[in-house]
């Protein structure tokens, strides 16, 4: 079992710009990938970005390539998701996740290759 709390949502304007936290205890994730997902209303969880156990590899999706990063201080036991040029689309409920099968991370991720995650923050962008 992992305990995974996520923080830094809030409301902000298309352009703007928001960091997010996730602290992460219980369960020693420190070895393993980790990553974002997010839900939109009345949408599917998707896959956002996952980094590797040292931080050595990140990985995203298509729609936040160029605007989103993804790290972590392990020293720290946290994760964060730096969100830039924010869009109205990418409002949703964002969730911190961990992938208990891989330390490197994979290639091609989904919401299925991670085995836990947080309540989530929300995050809201207007027009």
């Amino acid at each position: 079992q992992a305990q995974l709390v996520e923080s830094g949502g809030g409301l902000v304007q298309a352009g703007g710009s928001l960091r997010l936290s996730c602290a992460a205890s219980g369960r020693t994730v420190r070895s393993n990938a980790m990553g974002w997902l997010r839900q939109a209303p009345g949408k599917e969880r998707e896959f956002v970005a996952a980094i590797s156990w040292n931080g050595g590899s990140t990985y995203y999706a298509d729609s936040v390539k160029g605007r989103f990063t993804i790290s972590r201080v392990n020293a720290k036991n946290t994760v964060y998701l730096q969100m830039t040029s924010l869009k109205p689309e990418d409002t949703a409920v964002y969730y911190c996740a961990v992938d208990f099968d891989t330390a490197v991370g994979r290639r091609n991720y989904g919401p299925a290759d991670f085995d836990s995650w947080g309540q989530g923050t929300q995050v809201t962008v207007s027009s």
